[in-house]
């Protein structure tokens, strides 16, 4: 077989040039865009705090992108459908996708078989907010920590129920965690969303529960509920002396965390592009005082690969927790 110089160089082009079609694509691509209307799609209903956020981000994309960027909502099965529709987008820059850590890092680790595979069909943008969830109950339990429910717990096998707001939830694999941690038995009531749990709340018709980290402020503030702790790495700063679990000695501090998300093969420029635009946004007075409302503390600004890191780092940990509590859902 002849391996000549020559020959070698001709294949090498021959190569080269069956490249140049895929090349140009993804430079156009990149170089051009956007050039259209860019669609962010949100897995949950308009309205909800994904929704907000994802609302408030795209009205200053709009700005710095010069093309509209359309929300469009696509809740159910617990994220499942919206992510699903993104995963399988074009990678052109023109689906981009917000999403909760809970849907990204969670749902893989609970069900058993996924439409997609969320670290191989998409890519990270951008982090948008980190924080907790509340560890929340009714003033006649006499609660004031976590210790305070543990040692009656202990005391009370089954006696005691907890709420989230569903099957699968942040807080159920938290309060599994937590079961396991201290050694404890309560039975878990799932809700199909945080208000409903915090009117049962109010109502005495539920003494316990982990709800998102905004709907009880104005009841823990009026002395309506208790707030027992948060999950997290820092405390809310609606609540400043309500501490985290990891303070209070259970050792788990992930936050939680919005998300913006492209499918896999959307060119690299085109993420960098918009990782910049988000985090310049999370720096405005506008969006950090929203987020503060929501009781979270100032946004953060991660690179690419730093929020890569965390959204790996965070279905290893919540994998592990899950496992800790046997939970998977059919």
């Amino acid at each position: 077989m002849n391996h000549s110089p020559m020959r070698r160089r001709t294949c090498l082009g021959v190569a080269a040039l069956l490249a140049l079609p895929t090349l140009a694509r993804a430079s156009a691509a990149a170089n051009g865009w956007p050039a259209r209307p860019i669609r962010l799609v949100v897995p949950g209903p308009a309205g909800a705090g994904m929704d907000i956020f994802a609302r408030l981000i795209s009205a200053h994309l709009n700005k710095a992108l010069g093309q509209p960027v359309v929300v469009d909502n696509r809740p159910g099965a617990n994220s499942l459908i919206g992510i699903d529709l993104a995963a399988k987008s074009e990678g052109d820059g023109y689906t981009l996708l917000l999403a909760p850590s809970s849907a990204i890092a969670i749902n893989p680790v609970i069900y058993p078989k996924l439409p997609y595979d969320a670290l191989k069909d998409l890519t990270p943008v951008a982090q948008v907010g980190a924080a907790g969830i509340l560890l929340v109950a009714h003033p006649s339990t006499g609660f004031r920590n976590l210790g305070d429910l543990v040692r009656h717990a202990k005391a009370n096998p089954d006696k005691l129920s907890y709420g989230t707001w569903g099957n699968g939830s942040t807080g159920h694999l938290v309060m599994e965690g937590i079961k396991s941690h201290y050694r404890v038995s309560m039975q878990h009531v799932p809700y199909k969303g945080s208000a409903q749990l915090v009117t049962d709340l109010l109502s005495q018709n539920m003494l316990v529960g982990f709800t998102d980290i905004a709907s009880p402020v104005p009841h823990v503030r009026a002395g309506r509920l208790v707030a027992l702790g948060c999950t997290g790495t820092a405390r809310g700063p609606a609540l400043p002396g309500v501490p985290t679990l990891k303070e209070q000695g259970y050792p788990f501090d992930k936050d939680g965390w919005y998300g913006v998300f492209a499918p896999a093969s959307t060119p690299k420029e085109v993420v960098q592009r918009l990782n910049a635009e988000i985090n310049r946004i999370l720096g405005t007075d506008e969006v950090v005082q929203k987020f503060s409302q929501q009781n979270m503390a100032r946004p953060p600004t991660r690179t690419v690969e730093q929020f890569t890191a965390i959204v790996r780092e965070d279905v290893a940990a919540w994998q592990e927790l899950a496992k800790v509590g046997g939970l998977r859902i059919d």
